[in-house]
């Protein structure tokens, strides 16, 4: 079964990642923080064992 919680983070991400690219966005923007808060949450996922 597809883990949609996963995808749905990952999807975010790049997303954020890109915006973040186009735009130069510097550290502690508030999009770059949310960049780390989902790191953060899909190695916990990770290491939860999914």
């Amino acid at each position: 079964m597809a883990d949609l919680y996963l995808k749905a983070l990952q999807s975010e991400r790049k997303a954020l990642w890109a915006t973040c690219r186009l735009k130069g966005l510097p550290r502690g923007s508030p999009e770059r923080l949310r960049l780390v808060e989902i790191d953060a949450k899909i190695a916990a996922h990770a290491a939860r064992g999914s």
